[in-house]
């Protein structure tokens, strides 16, 4: 497996990334340690988290998501073996959506962080969500203060505008301040639009990594939500709704034919067309089971022909 770098960083990992937003969550601590240790063992580092995952379950407070990480961290003594990603930013307040990235919240969120994660530094630590009511320039010196401490060795944006992120950029190279060196944006066979009629061709002028969320459009490129009836099967399957149209259908069936020609999941196909896009890094998924993950895993073996990545784009296009 050839593993990638972030941006310009000099982390290196390869091209599937677990999202941690199942810890504590669909699954308990037992179950995510055994994922966790399965994962490794298929060869993939990196894992990606926020210090908000799992708030929304019933009874959560926030970093539950965080501490079962840190939890299997020390239980597998694995740290040197993985690169861990993790978010500040967003209120662990239930029902506040407020964003916070002051100074003064990013360096309380960041002891945080390391305390439930039980490690000495975060290899990415990334900006949730923008903060419009903070300055650029207040957050980079955050970050460059965490880097020079050696808690953080690289920082990440999620959810930014093209224009808070060219800001950002711009503000850290000509100030001498740490710069973000990936993006983290919503990105799928589905949802294509945003990322790439207006943030792709910034990532690619200042070299960015980019690392895709809802990589499988919510467990819709999966291929097992085909109508209204199937959205019981899972927790998240209300969200899906808004995929159950002519074009979903369309990507299912373009799916499904490359499924059968690599003998391979539609779930493993979706993420491989992720990973095939020359400005992507890689894709985050998650899994409730080693069966699931399997499946998931195969994705970066999959090496789609220019034909089998033009008729899903043909398929998907929008």
């Amino acid at each position: 497996m050839e593993n990638r770098k972030i941006g310009r960083s000099d982390l290196s990992i390869a091209p599937l990334v677990f999202g941690g937003n199942v810890f504590g969550w669909t699954i308990d601590e037992r179950t995510s340690f055994t994922l966790l240790d399965a994962f490794v063992d298929h060869g993939l580092n990196c894992i990606d988290t926020a210090d908000v995952y799992s708030r929304w379950a019933p009874g959560n407070q926030g970093g539950e998501s965080e501490t079962i990480i840190g939890n299997w961290l020390k239980k597998s003594g694995k740290r040197n073996d993985v690169i861990i990603a993790t978010k500040v930013g967003s209120s662990m307040t239930a029902n506040d959506s407020k964003k916070n990235l002051s100074k003064a919240y990013i360096l309380k969120g960041v002891e945080d962080s390391l305390r439930r994660l039980q490690t000495d530094h975060i290899d990415l630590y990334q900006s949730h969500y923008d903060d419009k009511d903070t300055a650029v320039q207040e957050m980079l010196e955050a970050y460059n203060q965490l880097i020079k401490d050696g808690k953080v060795r690289y920082i990440g944006a999620s959810n930014f505008s093209p224009e808070r992120l060219k800001e950002s950029l711009e503000t850290g190279e000509r100030s001498g301040l740490p710069s973000y060196v990936s993006l983290q944006p919503e990105y799928n066979l589905y949802d294509r639009e945003g990322y790439e009629e207006e943030l792709e061709a910034l990532c690619k002028k200042y070299g960015l990594g980019v690392i895709t969320y809802y990589s499988l459009a919510s467990g819709f490129l999966s291929g097992k939500y085909r109508s209204e009836n199937d959205l019981n099967k899972s927790k998240r399957g209300q969200g899906i709704k808004k995929y159950l149209n002519d074009r979903g259908q369309r990507i299912l069936m373009a799916l499904d034919d490359s499924s059968k020609e690599h003998n391979a999941s539609p779930a493993a196909i979706s993420l491989a067309w992720v990973m095939a896009r020359p400005t992507v890094t890689a894709p985050i998924a998650s899994a409730t089971s080693v069966e699931q993950l399997k499946e998931l895993a195969r994705s970066v073996e999959i090496k789609l022909s220019a034909e089998d990545v033009a008729k899903l784009d043909e398929a998907s296009a929008y």
